[in-house]
């Protein structure tokens, strides 16, 4: 978090201009608060200040006086969240990003729903988003947002986990062949967790029927953490391809953009011999 005894978060004069358009974008879609770039000491003195001209024209109460520094304290602390994720943004952003282009509705959304969060790896899940969005908007619907507030920590690691299995399958695709593989297993992703997450809107999962890819050509390449993998259909083969008991949706499809996570140790191989009858026929000498 920010000091509070620090004048400025942040130079405007020495951002980048994807950066200043930001800062603009949100201080006009949230109501100025980052003009000039505000800090919780200066929203606790000007709220406080307000406190003190009410008491002189009307009686308070004891506890209407606590009600309104409780009001003041969340304010601030709220305000300290909102800089901190934008700050955390801004080294995410692209040279040729204009964060202009962001709806102003999208904007209040995304703070309204993130104002709250002050654990550092949220802001920065968050900021990853926000980063995103201003790169490329229209990259996280609105839908997404709200179900990203409500993850907690632990859903998002989890979630992040889950990742780790993810083939670029045409779309990133995690492979869950077995749910009680020990390959997955030994990282938390088992049958319950694979239903939580089923239940937070971030993936589809059948443990019966399972998934597949269709409409595949006779030959094609998949990759894993930059790995390729050439396939075939072979003749007689239905023209697809198991993709294992699990679909993100579209929120875990667009909340899989931001994470960046390393691949499993083995899981190349474990893919490989589930998919050994689309293997290409060995050439004889």
């Amino acid at each position: 978090m920010s000091d509070d005894n620090s004048t400025s978060l942040v130079n405007l004069g020495e951002l980048s201009k994807p950066a200043n358009t930001l800062i603009e974008k949100v201080s006009s879609a949230i109501g100025g608060v980052f003009e000039p770039w505000q800090i919780k000491r200066i929203a606790k003195a000007e709220a406080e200040a307000n406190l003190i001209k009410a008491e002189s024209e009307i009686q308070i109460t004891d506890l209407h006086r606590r009600a309104m520094h409780r009001f003041v304290e969340e304010e601030a602390n709220r305000q300290e969240n909102m800089e901190e994720i934008t700050k955390k943004s801004i080294p995410l952003l692209e040279e040729q990003s204009d964060p202009a282009k962001m709806e102003d509705d999208w904007v209040t959304n995304f703070f309204d729903k993130s104002r709250i969060v002050s654990d550092e790896d949220m802001q920065a899940l968050w900021a990853n988003v926000l980063a995103g969005e201003a790169n490329k908007p229209g990259s996280f619907s609105r839908r997404t947002v709200n179900l990203l507030s409500d993850l907690d920590k632990r859903d998002a690691e989890l979630f992040q986990t889950l990742c780790r299995f993810g083939w670029a399958v045409g779309n990133f695709t995690p492979l869950i062949f077995d749910s009680q593989a020990p390959i997955y297993n030994n990282l938390g992703i088992n049958f319950n967790s694979l239903s939580h997450l089923d239940s937070l809107g971030l993936i589809q999962f059948n443990s019966l029927a399972g998934f597949s890819r269709t409409g595949l050509p006779k030959s094609f390449a998949v990759t894993y953490c930059g790995q390729p993998l050439q396939l075939v259909i072979k003749e007689g083969q239905e023209n697809q391809i198991s993709i294992g008991q699990i679909l993100l949706t579209q929120a875990g499809q667009e909340l899989a953009q931001i994470v960046k996570v390393p691949g499993v140790q083995g899981f190349y191989d474990y893919v490989k011999e589930q998919w050994k009858s689309h293997a290409p026929s060995e050439k004889s000498t």
